[in-house]
């Protein structure tokens, strides 16, 4: 059930961007595990994405893990505040990845709960990127991690969604991307309440 190295090289950015949607993402802290499943995703394109981390090829400290092949995470805070988790996709030297923004708790929820004080019946507690990485426990530390190891993984549970049951919208935080800022490649479970807000197109 934990998708293969191999998934994680599909050129195609969009394509896995939705594809993830109703995969379940696992951590496994000090013998914990807690896992959601995912039901908001943002593209990145890469270096020809004005809102992407690798833009004109932008390479530092911070984005070199984009430019790793598919099939490890990338991990950076956001505002000196939020750990945002992204799967990094494609092959070596291109650098794409999908932003995890929503997972809808499913293993280990009182874990998640007591990491974030509050039920997991409040959609607030795993809905927005910041607060998903949180409550699966995703720090810096979860930087550059292989998603086939026992640390984070992903699997395929055969949860699926018609087409229908999916939307699409702009990226949220991506102003400065001018004219990419337009770009649809935000995608969601309609009507999930774990979806951060707007949760609409």
């Amino acid at each position: 059930m934990k998708l293969p190295l191999s998934y994680y090289t599909n050129q195609d950015v969009i394509f896995l961007a939705q594809n993830l949607l109703g995969k379940v993402l696992f951590t496994e802290i000090n013998g914990e595990i807690t896992a959601g499943i995912i039901v908001e995703t943002e593209a990145y394109s890469g270096i020809q994405d004005k809102a992407s981390h690798a833009y004109g090829g932008r390479r530092t400290d911070r984005t070199e893990t984009l430019y790793s092949p598919g099939g490890v995470s990338y991990v950076y805070l956001c505002y000196g505040i939020h750990h945002l988790f992204n799967v990094v996709t494609s092959v070596e030297n291109d650098p794409h990845a999908v932003l995890i923004r929503a997972v809808e708790p499913l293993i280990g929820k009182e874990i998640m709960e007591s990491r974030r004080k509050m039920p997991t019946t409040k959609a607030a507690i795993s809905s927005g990127p910041g607060s998903a990485a949180k409550a699966l426990g995703i720090d810096k530390s979860f930087n550059k991690k292989d998603l086939d190891g026992n640390e984070i993984w992903i699997e395929d549970q055969g949860i699926t969604y018609n087409p229908d049951e999916i939307a699409t919208g702009l990226r949220i935080g991506v102003a400065y991307a001018q004219e990419d800022a337009l770009l649809p490649w935000r995608f969601f479970v309609k009507n999930n309440k774990y979806v951060s807000k707007p949760n609409k197109v």
